[in-house]
């Protein structure tokens, strides 16, 4: 059996090509330029292989994932330029005439990790995975099923408390300003301290404020979901940022429920370099197989 995953995000697609045992076997990646190029390398790429048996898609959006919707299948009212209002699954349909699997970028890397999960023995229901990059999105897998009906879920503009010490950062959400998305994201580093991210100092005081709003996040999720398993990924995550989130959470808690080891709860991904969304396309293209 061989399977298709395609991971489109707003810098790089992914493509790969996976075994029944969602072992990659080949891949590739490239800029994400204008929709026609790159769509065009992205059927280049899997004409190579004319045994594949199905494909899973997890992409930026918003995204339309209502079937009964005549835009199903299009990135819909995105900011990335040019990309809105595009028919990503029809082009693909109509070109690889193989079953596609669609779903949000983060739905993939959350059923990647909850797939993961349950192939080495750990029991889970549920899972939410975040991932905290130039954006903030979520996604939640409930007893192998994703959460959502009217749309995916957009657990990046949830409202949060305000740090003490941040009340005078506006946030950078153009729609909400001082969502979980425009007070944590990568651009937030510039837009709070004048440089990126990756230069900012672990002991920064900056951490304790990204902590404190993403404990909250976690908390709101645990409350509402009570899912098995938080995973936070994306290139604003560390361990080190992850020990203050659990410090933080602890705190909000104060004791009202148990989860149980945080450092078991809230974690990093654990499918190795950035593979989770793959993982999970491959299980969701193997699901159409």
């Amino acid at each position: 059996m061989q399977l298709g995953s395609i991971e489109a995000g707003g810098t790089k697609f992914v493509c790969a090509v996976g075994d029944g045992d969602l072992k990659i076997e080949q891949q590739v990646q490239f800029p994400t330029t204008t929709p026609v190029e790159t769509f065009a390398k992205t059927i280049e790429f899997f004409k190579q292989f004319p045994e594949i048996t199905a494909i899973s898609i997890s992409s930026f959006g918003p995204i339309e994932i209502r079937k009964s919707v005549q835009k199903y299948g299009y990135i819909t009212d995105t900011p990335k330029k040019n990309w809105s209002n595009v028919d990503f699954l029809g082009v693909m349909k109509a070109a690889l005439n193989v079953p596609i699997y669609w779903t949000t970028d983060v739905n993939g890397s959350a059923f990647g990790e909850y797939q993961h999960a349950k192939n080495n023995g750990e029991y889970l229901n549920s899972l939410v995975y975040y991932t905290i990059g130039t954006g903030v999105g979520a996604g939640v897998v409930l007893n192998g099923e994703f959460l959502g009906d009217l749309g995916h879920p957009e657990m990046g503009h949830v409202r949060l408390k305000r740090h003490p010490d941040d009340l005078k950062f506006a946030g950078i959400c153009p729609f909400h300003g001082d969502c979980l998305e425009g007070l944590v994201s990568g651009p937030t580093f510039e837009a709070r301290l004048g440089r990126k991210g990756e230069t900012v100092a672990e002991n920064d005081p900056v951490w304790d404020i990204l902590a404190y709003y993403i404990a909250q996040a976690a908390l709101q999720v645990t409350l509402m979901i009570r899912p098995g398993k938080i995973v936070f990924g994306g290139g604003v995550t560390s361990e080190t940022l992850l020990q203050r989130v659990r410090a933080q959470f602890s705190s909000l808690m104060n004791d009202y429920l148990a989860v149980g080891d945080l450092d078991q709860y809230i974690v990093m991904p654990e499918i190795a370099n950035n593979g989770s969304a793959t993982v999970g396309n491959f299980a969701l293209a193997k699901s159409l197989a």
